[in-house]
Formats: C-alpha cells, structure tokens, sequence
C-alpha cells in the first residue's frame, strides 16, 4: 500500500530550480532512501513534507489523501517527524522531559506518569532508554534513539532520517539498522537520506536518486548497486577504492608530547595526548564525535596560527614543529562557521589569509584584478563549479564551499595539513575529490593530521589510525593491518586488544 506519493512537486527560489517536477511513491511499512550530490534537493524536498517550505507546484498525497503542510506543527499532526543529523535535545533535561517538551501537557504535570508511559513506550519498539536518565550525560547512539522516542511520542507515520549514522560507532549504526528495521516491520514508514551507499544497500528497500533538482532514478534496492547509485548521484564514474601508494616514514614535521586541553568551561578534554607526525604520511584520528578530535586539532593550529584565533588553550604539554616552514594548513569541520565567510565572494574567500600581502594588496588597496585572476586559477585547478570569482560561496554547493577551502588552504604547499571532518555532509563526488586531493599532498610530502568520525573513511586514507576516547589516545595502529571491528572496539573505550601491546604506539 501506497503512503506517501508526491506529484510534480516544484520549487524554485529566484531564478534558481531547487525541486523540478518531482515525482516520489514510498510504500507503507518500507525503507526508502533519497540520494543526490550536495545541492541535488534533498533538503528542499524534506523541508516541503516537514511544512518549512510550500511547493510552486505540485501535490503531497498521505494514504491516497491529498494534504496541505503549512507548518512544521501540521506536520506533526498529519504523522510526519524528522530526526535530523544533529540532535535537537537539551543535555540538561532527563530523557523523559526531553520528549513531552513541546507538546501539550495538562496544567498539573504528573512527571512520573510520563517516565512511565515513555518506558512503555520504549519497551513496545525494543527500545532500550532510561526515562530519568539526564540526556547529556548518554552516548550519541543512545540519544538518537530518544529522538526517534520523540517522534514515536508524537504519533509520527513517516519518519525521515537526515544522514543518521554520521555520529555512530559500528556497533551503534548495527542497533540502528535492528530498529528501523523493526519500525518499518510495524508499519512504520522510513526515509533514509545518507551518503553511505552500503548502508544504503544493505538497510533500504527502494531508492530515488536526485540530480540537480530531478528525479533521475527510482529503483528497488535489489535490482541496483553501489557504484550504479554512485553514478547516478554525481553523472560519473566514482573511484571507490583509493589508488594510495605504499607508506614511507619522512622526517618528523609535528611532535605532540603530553598534551593537555581545556574547554571553555575549564574541563580537561584532551588528556595527556603524545605523538608524532611524518612528512609524507597521514595520521588519522578515530572517535565518535565530542571525544576531544576538535579540541585537539584546534590546540595545533593555535600553536602556529594567528593568538586571536581564539581557539583552545593548552593547559600542559609541548607541541613542536619540526621544520623550518611555518605554514600550516587548517580545514575546519564547520566550513560555513569557521572555514569561510559566506557573505564574501570566491575570490574574497580564497584570499582570507593573504589579503594584506603582495600581489593582492599594495598601498592599502586591494588589487581586485589580481584577485579574480587568482580566483580564476584556483577555480579550474579545484574545480570550483560558478560561473565567475563573484559569486557569494553561499550560493554553492556543499562540495563546492569545501573545494573553496581546499584552495585556499593548499595553496602555499604547506608541509602540515590539518583535516578536520573534510568530508562531512559531502556527497560520493565531493568526497572522492577531496580524499584524492589530500592524498596528493601526502605524495608532495606533507604531513597530515586527518581526523574523522567516519570510520571506514579514516581507515581507507590512513597511514596509521590513533584512537581517540575520552580526550586520551587509546592506541595508534597500522592501517593496512587494523580491522573495523578493532578499532570500534577501542573507539567505545575498549582495552588494547593484543594483549603484547601495552604501550601506546607513538612512534
């Protein structure tokens, strides 16, 4: 049985296409994944149903009833709920008042009652939560299910999940798989929207794929694979596996010694952290997210970057760089935060660092033809997708914005490259490219410092892996002998599993 069909759904903003005559049926009790390039209109499309966005055209139709979403509140009353990417619970509150907040509660609130009723609750999808549990002192993996208790709560049919393993261990995206799998089993209706086509492969039923606003494919699972998807997405031929050369120790670039940081509320999250870092390597960083990855790679680049950077301070510890070269590559996980200003131009952006220096500027005036010229260069050498150096980077993609900061970033050959998230929230194209471009400083000889929270990634770029639980390096390990089940093991806090290895690597 048909639940939700969409019909020629269009949606423009200016000029601009976002959604182009979509068409989309999602059978009752199935898992369906939506898949597109950054920019494709996934977003678009799920803001529609979830009542933030009204189409220019088309129809939504729920069990062959046409409906009309104007709000995110009608949304939720015709039984749509949206578990997005990043949480949106508060760490203060218990589980229980995490998931009646927002609803209508009668005047004299029994608090008990509700933890009992949510527990029920819990209990009926196999859903193992502490009601009374304080939510911030819970692991991701725990958390993401009180949100999808929230929904649960709320009545919710259809549920849409916004690239929801992005923060989970191995271990918690297999407990996730179980549970929707059961919820589609109860006749619950899913969307999955991810990056991951094995997890695609392995989890969904059917799937539509996106290309610049269209709808270029609907398919059953069964019938495709992970490269057709790949293809599908982007309009090429992917490379999934990446052609790296054998490891070959350089010179010391960066040595970290008993490094120690504090956050903003003066709590330790780096935990005496030693290592080092060779030319012509790449160190990756293994953790769930909220593990001190951040606190680290921000705490390097304030020991060679700008004192007004306000970034974390170290509290104990040495950082040394071991070169003569002073420049130092940083890729933030928030490139729309902290990675550009997205009120500038391309060619603005690019020269964020340099914009004082020769050529760009000369008697306190920027050169504005050497900057767009400039611009230009790094436009086709990165293959930065607009049509001229004047457009806002809040106008480009997602892959487009990282490729923008890769320029900039790399331009001076810096011999230490710090990569945090490089390829958060970028589709199968956009990651590809990114990955090979970081792989080609390897080959120059850079040092890299690659920290991710997607662990096959890590693993498949990686010279060697350091796990990182709990602000402390649980061991470093040889990529090409490394297993995932070892090092999602470590990354829960798991002892060293070779019991010969009693000592932290750090050599």
């Amino acid at each position: 049985m048909t639940y939700l069909r969409l019909e020629n759904i269009t949606k423009t903003f200016g000029n601009f296409i976002a959604n182009d005559n979509i068409n989309l049926t999602v059978n009752q009790g199935s898992i369906h994944a939506l898949l597109g390039e950054n920019g494709a209109g996934k977003t678009t499309l799920m803001n529609i149903l979830c009542g933030l966005y009204q189409p220019d055209a088309g129809k939504i139709y729920l069990e062959n009833k046409p409906v009309q979403i104007f709000s995110p509140a009608m949304a939720i009353q015709q039984g749509i709920g949206m578990i997005h990417q990043h949480f949106m619970l508060v760490p203060q509150l218990t589980v229980t008042e995490n998931i009646i907040l927002g609803t209508k509660l009668d005047l004299r609130l029994n608090l008990s009652e509700k933890s009992q009723e949510i527990f029920q609750l819990a209990k009926s999808f196999n859903l193992d939560v502490d009601p009374l549990a304080k939510v911030g002192d819970l692991p991701v993996g725990i958390q993401q299910r009180i949100e999808i208790l929230k929904a649960l709560y709320r009545q919710a049919k259809l549920l849409i999940l916004d690239e929801p393993t992005a923060v989970l261990t191995p271990s918690e995206v297999k407990n996730l798989a179980r549970i929707l799998r059961e919820l589609a089993d109860r006749d619950r209706t899913i969307i999955f929207i991810s990056h991951k086509l094995e997890e695609v492969m392995n989890l969904c039923d059917t799937v539509t794929v996106l290309q610049r606003g269209k709808v270029v494919a609907n398919l059953q699972i069964k019938e495709t694979n992970s490269q057709e998807l790949a293809r599908l997405m982007v309009g090429r031929e992917v490379l999934f596996q990446l052609d790296k050369s054998p490891h070959t120790s350089g010179n010391v670039v960066l040595e970290v010694q008993n490094l120690q940081v504090r956050d903003e509320r003066d709590l330790p999250v780096v935990k005496d952290v030693s290592f080092q870092l060779h030319s012509g390597e790449i160190l990756g960083i293994a953790g769930v997210d909220g593990n001190g990855q951040r606190e680290l790679a921000d705490a390097i680049y304030l020991r060679y970057a700008d004192a007004n950077a306000n970034l974390r301070q170290i509290s104990a510890g040495t950082i040394s760089k071991k070169t003569t070269n002073k420049s130092i590559a940083y890729i933030p996980e928030d490139r729309q935060k902290m990675g550009l200003v997205m009120g500038f131009s391309i060619a603005k952006n690019l020269i964020l660092k340099t914009f004082k220096l020769l050529p760009f500027c000369r008697r306190w005036l920027l050169q504005y033809q050497v900057i767009n010229h400039h611009a230009a260069e790094a436009m086709e050498n990165f293959d930065i997708r607009a049509e001229n150096p004047e457009i806002k980077v809040s106008q480009l993609s997602g892959g487009n914005q990282q490729k923008v900061v890769l320029a900039r970033e790399l331009s001076g050959n810096p011999d230490l490259i710090i990569a945090m998230q490089p390829t958060r929230g970028l589709d199968v194209g956009a990651t590809e490219y990114v990955q090979q471009k970081l792989l080609a400083e390897r080959e120059r000889g850079a040092a890299i410092l690659y920290i991710s929270t997607e662990l096959e990634e890590v693993m498949a770029v990686s010279d060697r892996i350091a796990v990182m639980y709990e602000g402390k390096f649980i061991d470093i390990l040889d990529a090409t002998t490394a297993t995932i089940e070892q090092v999602g093991y470590l990354m829960t806090g798991g002892k060293v599993l070779d019991s010969k290895r009693s000592e932290v690597n750090t050599q």
